[in-house]
């Protein structure tokens, strides 16, 4: 008889068996392989030994890694670790030295749990802090172990990135709305001003050179909500931020709301007011779009001939209002600051200015009379309808003489230089079309402004649309805090930095520094 084991197997019973092994393979006890610690690449400014956000570490294979707001990389590629390699290092405004053959870098063993920490020099003027919004603020740092500073160093309310902050302190507190808003779940998020609070210093809040925590106003499912709900098929742009007086004595936070079907195309325009019971903004007036005198950009309130303003407009703040509800809602009580005649429209070369009999151009504060903007100035001067030196906005950099046309800023007043400061963006600069930030000073809000120095630059990238936050300013004024859209819209086609873009990012400006002695050109 022969041997049962050794009698060939029929398919079915070789496949039985095949299933039987396989399921006992996967059953079986595994170890997984455990990912190695990653290696921590630190690099701080070599003049205050702070971490330096938004450094980009580039190996020679082209993979890159960007430091969080805590100067932190965490390098987890299994391909360097046990390797010796060197990183590519560069970031807007910073510098790494260079070796014997030019290369801007350093080497580092990786190895698990290592670290390096690494000096890089600060070429701007202002120093870059954090960044404020979007997705993985402290996301190495979190990886790494390291403590972070805010109470959601990775994701907040779900929103990956925001444009352009209007803030103002209302009620003790400090409110930030934003305009677009992207969302983690969708490209698209919404386009409704997004808002959120924080608390002042003063009042329990972090030290601005730490970080800012944000309570977002949030819809049910999480990320953050509109607080200009309608209408909905339009962007809402909300600027003009503003505390004013009610008759009846209360504090009515206001702004004013364009409505926007594209990004040259406007469909109306509203002043609006902060409902404190839904956290939403209600119109409260419609008004003409093309009114000459109207609230627009950082407000900054002025006490002047007798009376408490608000200032509107970038650089020389050029129309105002009284600091109550019925004035700011009242376009006829608006005043410009203009050289053109009561009730003068810009007409180009037939542009009505007022000049005394001895010909001197009057610049003063009047009802209906249309301000004059940069570009309209400077076609003035080109028809030579106003001499340069007549001109009142005609900022130029002090090292190099050069003409400086700033497209938006924020100006306030600042006691430890006894001046109004500007915090201004460039347009058309010669390293980004709308990414260099300049410093000014004037003794009025209206001007005139003459002399800026430059004191944040990017390389073919956009920061626009800053705005000082004046309740963060320190030590008497000389330490002022100031925040913007990094973003590379207007100024590149790719190559956008991961997390950071479309992002507010703070930076901190001492103004004892003296590269800010704007009456000493050339230095």
């Amino acid at each position: 008889m022969k041997n049962p084991t050794l009698l060939p197997l029929s398919p079915i019973a070789v496949l039985l068996l095949t299933w039987s092994n396989l399921a006992a393979a996967q059953n079986a006890p595994t170890t997984a392989p455990t990912r190695p610690a990653p290696f921590a690449v630190e690099v701080v400014d070599s003049q205050t030994n702070r971490g330096v956000p938004l450094v980009e570490l580039k190996t020679v294979s082209g993979i890159r890694y960007y430091t969080d707001s805590a100067g932190l990389a965490a390098v987890d590629d299994p391909a360097l670790m046990n390797h010796n390699v060197f990183f590519t290092i560069t970031s807007h405004g910073y510098e790494f030295p260079a070796d014997g053959f030019g290369m801007h870098g350093a080497r580092a063993d990786i190895k698990p749990g290592g670290s390096v920490r690494l000096k890089i020099k600060r070429v701007n003027i202002a120093e870059r802090l954090y960044r404020i919004t979007g997705e993985g603020i402290y996301r190495d740092s979190v990886l790494l172990g390291r403590p972070a500073p805010i109470k959601e160093p990775l994701l907040n309310a779900q929103v990956t990135g925001q444009d352009s902050n209007q803030p103002v302190v209302y009620r003790d507190k400090i409110y930030f709305f934003w305009g677009d808003t992207g969302r983690q779940s969708y490209p698209l998020g919404h386009f409704g001003m997004a808002g959120a609070t924080a608390e002042l210093p003063s009042h329990g809040g972090l030290d601005p050179s730490v970080g800012i925590n944000l309570h977002y106003f949030a819809g049910p499912d999480g990320f953050s909500r509109p607080t200009i709900p309608e209408p909905a098929n339009r962007l809402r742009w909300a600027d003009a931020m503003a505390v004013v007086k009610d008759d009846a004595g209360n504090d009515r936070l206001v702004g004013r709301n364009s409505i926007m079907k594209s990004l040259a195309d406007c469909q109306g325009i509203q002043l609006i007011a902060f409902n404190d019971a839904k956290n939403i903004f209600e119109p409260i007036k419609e008004i003409p779009k093309d009114a000459p005198l109207q609230p627009t950009g950082h407000p900054v309130r002025v006490e002047a001939d007798g009376a408490v303003w608000y200032y509107f407009g970038d650089l020389g703040p050029s129309v105002r209002c009284r600091a109550d509800l019925s004035h700011f809602t009242d376009l006829s009580s608006y005043e410009g600051f203009t050289c053109l005649k009561a009730g003068g429209r810009y007409a180009g070369a037939e542009t009505p200015l007022d000049r005394d009999e001895a010909g001197k151009l009057r610049w003063a504060w009047k009802k209906d009379a249309q301000p004059l903007n940069q570009k309209q100035t400077d076609a003035l001067v080109k028809a030579g309808k106003l001499k340069p030196d007549e001109a009142w906005l005609a900022l130029k950099d002090v090292a190099t003489g050069k003409a400086v046309t700033i497209s938006a800023s924020s100006v306030n007043y600042n006691a430890y230089r006894h001046k109004y400061v500007a915090i201004g963006g460039q347009v058309g600069g010669s390293s980004s079309m709308l990414g260099e930030i300049w410093y000014s000073e004037a003794d009025r809000a209206e001007g005139p402004w003459r002399a800026a120095r430059k004191i944040v630059t990017h390389d073919k990238y956009s920061f626009y649309n800053p705005v000082h936050d004046a309740f963060f300013d320190q030590d008497g004024g000389r330490v002022i805090y100031f925040e913007g859209t990094y973003t590379g819209t207007f100024s590149r086609n790719d190559d956008f930095t991961p997390r950071y873009d479309y992002n507010q990012i703070m930076y901190r400006l001492d103004l004892s520094d003296p590269r800010l002695d704007l009456a000493k050109s050339g230095s």
